[in-house]
Order: structure tokens, then sequence, then C-alpha cells
């Protein structure tokens, strides 16, 4: 098999199992997948979703919605992926289309994503906590970027901690670096806990 025509062969089965048309305006494909070493363990746990941002109560649906659309336009792009294994996790985040310039928060939060921006719950807590003070990137998981003069950005984090079984459901996107904000877009991924758990 050719190699584009392997990678065509891997779309195709990512979407079937996802049940998401490759040419909806609002494509979401997401794949959680297990890695072992032969031994019939598990090694490590891989998560990558992507997506393109349409408005609440789009025609076509999408697990990425943008609230604000000067900030986050419709039919722009995000990529999440992680990748959890007994040392730790790290999330990575790749966006295109948005303002450059622009300097974006972000955050790992609770809850999937609804038709409004506080249905994606708080910040996902390793240790949850009410103290403001434990609202920082060493307790949650941030994302914060600058977008390029083409509108693309990224932001990586690791952390030697793994997510908790539903409990953490998507990222936020909010108008300030930092520990808070007005929420400019939502993005559901289906966070896994590392191998073990």
């Amino acid at each position: 098999m050719v190699p584009s025509a392997l990678t065509s062969a891997v779309a195709a089965v990512v979407l079937s199992v996802t049940g998401i048309s490759a040419g909806s305006a609002g494509h979401t494909a997401g794949s959680t997948s297990p890695h072992g070493s032969g031994n019939g363990k598990t090694d490590n746990v891989q998560v990558r979703a992507e997506g393109r941002f349409v408005p609440p109560g789009a025609p076509t649906p999408s697990s990425a919605i943008t609230y604000v659309q000067e900030l986050v336009p419709a039919g722009s792009w995000v990529q999440v992926s992680q990748h959890s294994d007994q040392r730790g996790t790290r999330v990575d985040l790749r966006v295109k289309g948005l303002k450059p310039g622009y300097k974006y928060g972000v955050h790992v939060h609770q809850k999937p994503c609804g038709q409004k921006p506080t249905d994606a719950g708080g910040h996902y807590q390793n240790k949850p906590s009410t103290d403001p003070h434990d609202t920082n990137p060493d307790n949650e998981v941030w994302l914060d970027f600058a977008a390029r003069k083409d509108g693309s950005g990224k932001a990586s984090a690791y952390h030697t901690w793994g997510f908790r079984r539903g409990e953490a459901a998507a990222i936020v996107i909010h108008r300030e670096q930092g520990g808070a904000g007005e929420r400019l877009a939502c993005f559901s991924v289906p966070f896994a806990p590392p191998p073990g758990s």
C-alpha cells in the first residue's frame, strides 16, 4: 500500500468510528488509543481530537463551539492531543485561523462544551480546591499562547500527574492569559486517565 493510500485508509477508519462526515463544516474527529509493549500491558494512552469551530446552535454540530467570533472565528481549526504514561501527561494544542497577535488563555475544563460558555464547568485541577492559590499552572493544565501573524498558534503542558477518569472533558479558550477570563470558545476532548488508573 502506498503512503497516501495508507493515510486515506487511516482517516476513513477514524471517521467511520466517530461517525463524522469528512466534508461537514463542523468536522470533528477524535480517537483514544492504549499502547502496549507487547507484554499484554498498556504502557501509555494517546488521545487526539480535532475540529472546526461553529457558533452555538449551528446547523452542522461540532465539538468545537465559538462564543465570540471576533476572536475565535467560525471555521477556525483546533487540535488537541494527550500522551499519558506512568511518568506523567503531556497535552498539546494547535490552532489555525485565530486573530493574529492576540494572546489567548487556554485551560482544560471538567465538563464537555455546551450551548453556554459555562457548560464546561470549572478548570480541571490535580488537587481539587476552592483556594485561589491553587489556580495555577502546576495544579491545572494551562496552554496559553499568542497567535502568530497567520493566526496559528500552539502550546504544550507537561505534568507528572494524570487525569482522573471522567473529570477532564474539554479545553476552553479564554480572553486573557493566566488563571481566568471570559470564555471565548470550547472544544470537547475525550481526555483519558493514565494506564493502570
